[in-house]
């Protein structure tokens, strides 16, 4: 039988375990039930299993028929959710509040279905593959957090090259899988905002400093400020907390959380100085104070280009649409990236959504990411 013959084969397996997933997101570096989903998915397979100490992590070492000492080849899957109530009405939605908003359950089915394809021809694989099933990517450093618990222990040497999957969250076409040598995902910088005014009663603003107009004015020119940026280059609100918040109370302070991103380090470098500058200025006309803390701080994810050609042109010889792009998300595939030769490729959405309540993905692409 044909790997595309034994891939769909499997679709069914592969499609039940991503809806099992899918009802039972879980958000962090702590993923329970998930982990064991993995772990049942996993059994019977010729795998070297281990798990993490104090993160939910799985991995997977599969040895080679071959004798001669041939490449590890790491793939990973990542396995967290977001904090996200589902809106989507699928018979399988989740209901606990979370839910798999940026396809890390078609990313784990997909693996285990590689484990599964990959077992089956152990003895003619002239080389080794680690599974590295990862908690923890949405904002934890998931990769990061197994790096520090052993995970090239596992193996007893470091990865000849690393591949893993992500869903694309815009502007690709049903059935095609992109990748792209280099640059291929944004850094992506934190700031918190504060803005502190002086509060009271709803009647009084003459008698109050209300930080809220400064708040607005701050999100407008966050947004200008991206303008003057290349297009790869954005800047976004996503967090808004108003002190203390009752609709008769002047507030006494706003805070702002702000996403800035891009896949070039020296247009990232300026927006953040822009957006710092323009704060200042914004609160000193306003008479307010402000201040700007950087808390969270990457570098874009620099992929190999040899791997990602190939890889391409693997795609397109199994009849699979495959083409370059980029992407404004980030991403702890850094990490890997810094160990060995490494690879993402991207997998399409409904509609290019993603990190939404109406994120879905078709069941053969799940498929398709095991091929």
């Amino acid at each position: 039988m044909s790997l595309r013959a034994e891939a769909s084969a499997l679709q069914d397996e592969l499609a039940h375990l991503r809806r099992t997933l899918h009802g039972i997101p879980e958000v962090g570096l702590l993923l329970p039930q998930t982990q064991q989903a993995v772990l049942q998915a996993l059994d019977g397979l010729p795998l070297e299993i281990s798990t993490g100490h104090d993160v939910s992590s799985v991995v997977g070492i599969l040895r080679g028929g071959r004798t001669g000492g041939g490449p590890l080849v790491l793939l990973r899957g990542d396995m967290d959710g977001l904090p996200v109530a589902e809106r989507t009405g699928l018979e399988f939605a989740s209901e606990n509040g979370a839910m798999h908003a940026c396809g890390h359950d078609l990313h784990t089915a997909g693996l285990v279905g590689a484990a599964r394809l990959l077992a089956a021809r152990q003895h003619d694989l002239a080389g080794d593959v680690l599974f590295m099933f990862q908690p923890g990517e949405e904002g934890f450093d998931g990769a990061g957090a197994m790096l520090g618990e052993g995970l090239l222990e596992a193996a007893g040497r470091r990865p000849d090259a690393a591949y893993g999957l992500h869903v694309a969250s815009a502007g690709t076409k049903r059935g095609v899988f992109t990748a792209r040598p280099g640059t291929l995902m944004a850094a992506s910088d934190d700031l918190r905002v504060r803005v502190v005014g002086a509060g009271g009663h709803g009647s009084q603003p003459h008698n109050s400093k209300d930080p809220i107009p400064a708040a607005a004015e701050i999100v407008l020119a966050i947004e200008a400020a991206a303008r003057e940026e290349p297009a790869e280059t954005v800047a976004t609100v996503g967090t808004l907390a108003v002190v203390p918040g009752a609709v008769s109370v002047i507030p006494g302070q706003t805070r702002l959380g702000v996403d800035l991103r891009s896949v070039e380090t020296a247009s990232l470098t300026r927006l953040e100085a822009a957006v710092r500058e323009r704060v200042a200025q914004i609160a000193q006309a306003r008479g307010v104070g402000a201040e700007v803390a950087l808390t969270r701080a990457g570098e874009p994810t620099e992929l190999d280009p040899s791997l990602a050609t190939e890889a391409l042109e693997a795609a397109r010889r199994l009849g699979i649409g495959a083409s370059e792009t980029w992407s404004g998300a980030g991403h702890d595939a850094q990490h890997l990236s810094a160990l060995a030769p490494a690879l993402l490729l991207f997998v399409p959405l409904h509609g290019g959504e993603s990190h939404t309540p109406q994120e879905g993905a078709d069941l053969d692409e799940i498929v398709q990411a095991s091929r």
